[in-house]
């Protein structure tokens, strides 16, 4: 029997230009894994059908909105579950028009790994670029470029060492460490679940294969201490008369029970007495992992406070530059104030000024034109009420993001990366 429970969980997001396959690569996996049920094939297979489509079209298992289906295009994130015997899998497939760039911002946010797919027939296109840019971004660890649709291209080798020669030639300007090329039909599961018969000449992994094994572990900063806390947990029972927990999720590092830690933003010191999960008592927490810690000296602390490491602090300031991708119809105001949250914190800010202004195609960064509307990704500089302990969001993805709301609707207008 599998322990699903224990297993590790990869989050993936697919990427490309519309049309490129994402949604039928998706529903490949997914049928090629076993992870579908019969009825649910049966009702793709019947819309298929009443679409006057042949066989049975797999990109209907995703495109989980009516408007889409009606359509054929994705337009929001549809976040889709499965598990192998090796690991679980969740699934952000994001749209690939450029007005919904936020879109894709949010479900790739959290991913381990990143799928670009290419069309075998049109190579390296803008979308291309500017999903690669968006990963480079978000510093998704892994990149695994799917170049699709190669029955189309009658399985040429050529094909296929083109596109990948193009897509090196500009992906060495981006901050992306670890890609991945993969010739792939996801229409006729070439390479996708089970290897092809048709490209004897990739020697490579098939992609489930690559996504079950490829190395995640090591993705969260396991170096620098960070524990935001959440919650401050006082039973106040006669059994727990003196238990004075702080509650919260490790952002970074391993935290051992005895090891001296420093709280912020007192900067007093103390010692972990005890680290408590739902399950019992455990030695030694580290990322994602939820906990309780509690100290040996009786401190204050409480919510947006953090415990870190002595002589490992996270930068604390007021003033924070930061990219921001923005989400509102209301283009960003300089000199506005939102609300933002960042890890267990909520304060407020000013946006103080707009330093440039990022063309996601070309990565030209235009400092003449300040206008910040939707979709739009640009570099700010903003002053918060308070000081925020952060680090860069290349160093940690979890301190080092920003969500920016505006106070008077609490809609979320923008996500920013901490420079």
């Amino acid at each position: 029997m599998t322990d699903y429970k224990n297993m590790e969980l990869l989050r993936f997001t697919t990427a490309g230009s519309v049309d490129d396959g994402k949604s039928t690569l998706i529903g490949r996996l997914l049928y090629d894994s076993k992870s579908i049920f019969e009825d649910q094939y049966e009702a793709v297979r019947q819309s298929t059908e009443r679409r006057g489509e042949e066989g049975v079209n797999l990109a209907l298992l995703t495109d989980g909105l009516k408007a889409e289906r009606e359509q054929g295009i994705t337009i929001d994130v549809a976040y889709r579950y499965f598990a192998t015997p090796k690991r679980k899998f969740i699934i952000a497939d994001t749209p690939g028009h450029i007005q919904y760039t936020r879109n894709m911002v949010t479900g790739a946010s959290t991913a381990n790994v990143a799928l670009i797919l290419i069309d075998a027939r049109h190579g390296v296109v803008e979308q291309t670029r500017r999903h690669a840019f968006i990963a480079s971004l978000l510093q998704i660890p892994h990149l695994v470029v799917c170049v699709n649709k190669m029955d189309l291209v009658d399985y040429k080798e050529e094909a296929f060492e083109r596109i990948k020669a193009d897509f090196e030639e500009f992906s060495y300007k981006l901050d992306v460490n670890d890609v991945h090329f993969i010739p792939i039909s996801a229409l006729m599961g070439d390479n996708v679940v089970d290897k092809s018969a048709n490209m004897p000449w990739y020697g490579g992994s098939t992609l489930l294969y690559y996504l079950e094994n490829v190395h995640i572990g090591s993705d969260y900063n396991f170096i620098d201490c960070r524990f935001p806390v959440q919650y401050v947990i006082r039973p106040n029972t006669d059994e727990y008369h003196d238990y004075r927990g702080y509650a919260g999720r490790v952002a970074g590092g391993v935290f051992k029970k005895g090891d001296k830690v420093m709280l912020l933003p007192s900067g007093f010191t103390s010692k972990i007495a005890k680290i408590d999960t739902f399950d019992g008592e455990v030695e030694e927490a580290y990322p994602p992992m939820s906990v309780t810690m509690l100290l040996e000296d009786d401190l204050d602390l409480s919510r947006g406070d953090m415990i870190v490491r002595e002589n490992n602090t996270p930068e604390i300031d007021q003033d924070v530059e930061v990219m921001v991708c923005w989400f509102n119809e209301r283009p960003l105001q300089v000199r506005g104030k939102y609300a933002i949250l960042h890890t267990t914190q909520d304060v407020r800010c000013i946006i103080k000024e707009v330093r440039y202004k990022l063309d996601i195609n070309s990565l030209h960064r235009n400092e003449e034109d300040k206008q910040i509307g939707m979709n739009d990704i640009a570099r700010v500089v903003i002053r918060t009420t308070k000081p925020l302990f952060h680090d860069s969001y290349r160093k940690n993805r979890v301190t080092g993001s920003v969500i920016f709301v505006d106070e008077s609707t609490n809609e979320t207008v923008g996500a920013g990366m901490i420079i």
